[in-house]
């Protein structure tokens, strides 16, 4: 019989909702956020567990990183070799971690920002702190295991990490709508700040930074708002502000240079370029005229890059203006989440060292009662080796009167001994009463003849006397949270003695960065612009000079101070603003630079239609001509503005600009001073050939973002093409498909009209 399909109808919008759950959930817990207890993620859990699983010590030869890769994503983490290839290169680079987890061998990237090289040329191994403050006691069932994504393996759920790693490694990650940063810190100090918790609970977060200064980041720098600290630590989110380390040495002739020594972390890879771009453009821009030369003369050894400066220049304003134009100081955003029993939290500094404490504590119970059980296992088979010598010759009289294995066994546990032949009845009594256990028998049973010699006798009875100790120790470590306390301080100490190192980032409080900028001394120039959208400024004493030229290859001249701005408007209906200073200034056969490179203006997608300083507009209106018959004036003043791009007018849908030129104030007709015409009426023309004159002063002054007023009644299908402002008096003359006509002679008429065909 044919089973009817099942079809199951449900809310579409219910189904894209719990899937998108199921996948944020998926990236938040299985990808990018790191588990509070060993601040590992799953990529970086399942890399160093597979590196321990085949055996990649830190005392063995390297292995490729390809196998490594490999293996992992076979095994455990079923994505990209990319991730985990990424996620190993991060493990092994000093200049990302506080502590690095693995042994690089190879091109593991640079500080710089240069990528590691292929995983078919690299090869790695574990780190000795790795092996044995990460990995060590995995054979104790200190964690739990859990089936791998096809079940055929079996991974740890987390890593028995005995030190604080969330917070001396840190941690980076981009999830579903949250996302964690939390800096790397000084392991020396933060075992301290777990030793002072483990003795004082109520420590406060101001007490807690007194072990723990604040975050110790591996390319050291300076922490420059240590007062925030406290309150960052509290909430575990806040701004920490940091900036490279600058010495100042003495160079030749008298002269200085600056020497960064140090960066700010944030800085790492192509931020360290654009540092050095940003230093050109500082130059360049003539924001500074106190940088001679910069050169990059990092290596292996340390960052160095060097900064010429000019003879008698003012060093640390020079010093405040890096700190405020360039990411020389920059800021750290902490954010410090973490997943903590299976759900993502924000935390404080005092609530990772509790789930850290809470944690070491799990795995030495866990430990303890492993290592207890064997002993108590070791014990009992001792105590029946032991007894077994003292009654040695009746077991070998029992083993001799036996048929098989399983008699000797039952007669050793229960003294059961009627199928086994003795020599006596005696004998026979003695056996019956003996009580060993099932596992006492099988290693009597096992037990090898040389261990009747006397030595071995003794040595057995002192490995009896130290297993007792052993068991004594191990139940006073369960038994008392104290010793256990003891125990896990000490072990604590150990690694602090072994591994700690000296602290690389100064913390304290350094004085907001104040750079007084240079004043531009105001000056009159000269905005030259030619038909490819190059401007440049020059002098107006060198546009005098060459002013023929400048006529001839120019399409605008616009007179303008230093200091003003030039407004660019298009026929999307869009306003530009290009600052006057961020134009090339000096020659005259200088090239310029395009408008698309110094403002938002996109020349392959939007027309030029008109360009004016905004001084030129202020005390000015400016006409606006749309294609949709459209008209309004404006006053100049509404396109005093700071933003970059704004909407200079509103289209209607389908319309576009096509005319906008400026009107004199004063008079309702006005005069265009920069065109040279007096403006008393305007003509339109459309596509279709249709001519309408009217008075300038019939179109109404209007905000920038009304509409207009209708100019001409236009026929289905016809668009306005364009308009002609007329002085008082002038003739002008155009040709219009092949046919010659004066715009003066055409007849004024009212605004709104239909116009007349030519």
């Amino acid at each position: 019989m044919e089973e009817k399909e099942g079809i199951i109808r449900t809310e579409y919008s219910e189904i894209m909702q719990k899937s998108y759950i199921d996948y944020a959930m998926s990236v938040i817990i299985a990808r990018a956020l790191p588990d509070v207890r060993d601040g590992l993620k799953p990529v970086q859990r399942r890399t160093l567990y597979d590196m321990y699983e085949l055996g990649i010590r830190y005392d063995r030869p390297y292995r490729k990183c390809a196998r490594i890769v490999g293996d992992t994503m076979g095994k455990y983490h079923p994505h990209g070799d990319s991730s985990i290839y990424e996620a190993l290169v991060v493990m092994a680079q000093e200049f990302k971690k506080g502590m690095p987890l693995v042994d690089g061998h190879g091109n593991f990237g640079s500080i710089e920002g240069d990528g590691a090289a292929a995983m078919r040329y690299t090869e790695a191994r574990l780190q000795k702190i790795t092996q044995e403050a990460y990995l060590a006691d995995l054979d104790k069932d200190v964690v739990d295991f859990v089936p791998n994504f096809d079940e055929t393996e079996k991974e740890p759920s987390v890593l028995p990490v005995k030190v604080p790693n969330l917070l001396v490694n840190g941690a980076e990650g981009i999830a579903v709508g949250m996302a964690t940063s939390i800096p790397p810190h000084n392991l020396g100090e933060v075992i301290d700040g777990v030793k002072a918790y483990m003795k004082n609970p109520d420590i406060t977060t101001e007490e807690m930074l007194s072990y723990i200064k604040g975050p110790d980041f591996p390319t050291g720098g300076i922490v420059v708002n240590q007062d925030d600290l406290r309150s960052i630590y509290e909430t575990g989110a806040g701004k920490i502000k940091i900036r490279g380390k600058v010495e100042v040495e003495k160079a030749k002739g008298g002269r200085e240079r600056l020497v960064i020594t140090e960066i700010p972390y944030t800085m790492i890879g192509a931020n360290i370029g654009k540092f050095l771009n940003d230093v050109y453009g500082l130059v360049e821009s003539k924001k500074t005229n106190d940088i001679v030369d910069i050169s990059n003369q990092s290596s292996k050894e340390g960052i160095r890059i060097v900064l010429e400066l000019r003879k008698g220049c003012d060093v640390e304003n020079l010093c405040n203006m890096l700190y405020k134009k360039t990411r020389l100081q920059d800021t750290f955003g902490v954010n410090m989440l973490a997943v903590a029993q299976g759900r993502p939290e924000t935390m404080g500094l005092l609530a990772v060292i509790r789930h850290h404490v809470n944690f070491q504590y799990e795995l030495a119970t866990r430990k303890y009662k492993t290592l207890l059980a064997k002993e108590l296992e070791k014990k009992e088979i001792q105590e029946g080796l032991i007894a077994a010598c003292d009654v040695i010759d009746l077991i070998i009289e029992i083993l001799r009167g036996s048929k098989n294995i399983k008699e000797a066994k039952a007669c050793l546990v229960s003294g059961e001994t009627q199928d086994i032949k003795f020599k006596s009845e005696r004998s026979r009594k003695q056996a019956s009463r003996l009580r060993f256990t099932e596992r006492q028998a099988t290693a009597i049973l096992e037990m090898r003849l040389y261990r009747l010699i006397g030595l071995e006798i003794e040595a057995l009875m002192k490995e009896h006397e130290t297993t007792l100790k052993n068991i004594a120790s191990y139940e006073e470590i369960l038994g008392n949270r104290g010793t256990m306390a003891k125990v896990i301080m000490k072990e604590l100490d150990k690694f602090r003695k072994e591994y700690a190192r000296p602290r690389r980032t100064s913390i304290e409080n350094a004085a907001e960065a104040v750079y007084e900028e240079k004043k531009l001394e105001e000056t009159e120039v000269v905005v030259l612009m030619d038909r490819f959208g190059y401007a440049k400024a020059v002098e107006v004493s060198v546009y005098e000079r060459n002013k023929e030229a400048a006529d001839g290859e120019s399409k605008y001249q616009i007179r303008c101070m230093n200091t003003d701005k030039l407004c660019i408007f298009t026929d999307t209906g869009q306003q530009h603003l290009v600052k006057v200073p961020d134009l090339p200034f000096g020659k005259f056969r200088d090239k310029g630079t395009p408008l698309d490179n110094v403002s938002n203006y996109n020349s392959s997608e939007e027309q030029l239609l008109y360009i004016s300083s905004l001084g030129g507009l202020l005390g000015h209106k400016l006409m606006f001509v749309t294609s949709g018959g459209m008209l309004k004036q404006v006053r100049g003043e509404e396109f005093d503005v700071s933003k970059r791009t704004t909407a200079a007018t509103k289209l209607n849908e389908g319309e576009k600009l096509i005319s906008v030129f400026r009107m004199e104030e004063g008079t309702e007709a006005g005069t265009d001073a920069e065109a040279g015409t007096g403006t008393e009426t305007l003509v339109l023309q459309s596509e279709k050939g249709m001519f309408l004159r009217f008075a300038a002063s019939d179109v109404p002054e209007k905000k920038k973002n009304a509409v207009g007023v209708r100019g001409m009644k236009l026929a289905e299908g016809d668009r306005l093409e364009a308009v002609y402002p007329l002085a008082e008096q002038e003739e002008k003359v155009i040709s219009f498909k092949e046919k010659e006509i004066a715009l003066h002679r055409l007849r004024i008429g009212n605004r709104d009209a239909k116009g007349v065909k030519k």
